[in-house]
């Protein structure tokens, strides 16, 4: 009986334990959704909804799902987070290049208005001079001269208030440099283009390379079966992990919706380690976020290794462009 009496003890103690931190775990969620960086207020407001619902609906038998959701909720909004602020860097830049034009044409402004004044003002000058202006040549004289000074006063403070705003465009520019990102990045994947990744391919120099040339088989699916939004979760998910497995001197573009190359500075034998390990790696089920609900698409990848062809760099893009085609066709 005592024996009895000690094990439904520990029982209710394990069981207090469980459900003391079930409610830790709880609280540390909501702790999550309160102090979520603000961005916009329908992003950032969503958020705080999804995430609350995930602490709201905790459960010691929902942990484990609780922790997917709520890292693809982080994960999503870490996404956005960052889409916000490069557009905020975006207008910032807009501000910093219209404010160059301003002071361009206020600096053009300037000069044009005090060449006109200066030739006034030596005009006057001559007339006081002339006989005729006897009776009122010191008055003219001492209105020139009082022109003259306001005009190289306005001057000087012309060329500080230039300064300063040149001053500030410097700092603007400076704040916005770590947010500078090229133009011709894929907005979803962050990779290159077609057009950048057949440049980088045909672009001259002794190098030992190979290819990867990588055919995935999920994201069109994905859109079809959730929505745009979760393949370009997808897409972003697959890059980050492509990232993870090749070097970091690694060159990659994205070729078309499923199809992407990337540019080893590698030999053949490296290029087929790494293209079966991008093919184990990546291969499988993803977890992204629809409606602030886990979905779980799948993405298989197809990865085929092409080395140089004699050194020449267009027989080179001729191959990956049979290639491309070919699983167009399939995929079609």
């Amino acid at each position: 009986m005592l024996s009895i009496r000690n094990n439904i003890s520990e029982l209710e103690r394990i069981a207090a334990e469980r459900d003391s931190a079930v409610d830790c775990y709880r609280d540390t969620i909501h702790n999550v959704a309160s102090y979520a960086v603000e961005v916009d207020e329908q992003t950032t407001s969503q958020h705080r909804r999804h995430v609350t619902a995930v602490a709201e609906g905790l459960s010691f038998e929902s942990l484990r799902e609780s922790n997917s959701t709520l890292r693809a909720l982080l994960r999503d909004y870490r996404a956005k987070a960052a889409a916000y602020w490069n557009g905020i860097r975006e207008q910032l830049a807009s501000t910093a290049r219209a404010l160059e034009a301003v002071m361009e044409s206020l600096a053009q402004t300037d000069g044009d208005s005090e060449t006109r004044m200066r030739a006034a003002l030596n005009g006057l000058r001559e007339v006081a001079q002339h006989p005729a202006a006897a009776p009122i040549r010191d008055l003219l004289s001492a209105a020139t001269n009082v022109v003259g000074q306001s005009v190289e006063e306005m001057r000087k403070q012309h060329q500080a208030h230039v300064a300063q705003f040149m001053t500030e465009i410097r700092m603007l520019h400076q704040r916005i440099g770590q947010l500078e990102s090229a133009a011709t990045i894929d907005g979803v994947t962050q990779l290159l283009t077609r057009a950048e990744i057949e440049r980088h391919i045909q672009s001259p120099g002794p190098r030992e390379v190979s290819l990867l040339l990588m055919s995935t088989s999920g994201l069109r699916l994905a859109e079809a079966r959730f929505n745009v939004t979760v393949a370009a979760e997808l897409a972003g998910a697959f890059t980050k992990q492509l990232r993870n497995v090749l070097p970091p001197n690694a060159v990659t573009g994205r070729w078309s919706t499923e199809e992407f190359v990337t540019v080893l500075n590698a030999p053949a034998a490296e290029a087929i380690t790494l293209a079966k390990a991008v093919s184990d790696q990546l291969s499988g089920t993803y977890t992204c976020l629809l409606d602030g609900k886990v979905v779980r698409p799948d993405l298989q990848v197809r990865v085929t290794v092409v080395e140089p062809a004699d050194g020449a760099p267009d027989r080179l893009l001729a191959r990956v462009r049979e290639f491309m085609a070919r699983a167009l066709e399939m995929s079609a």
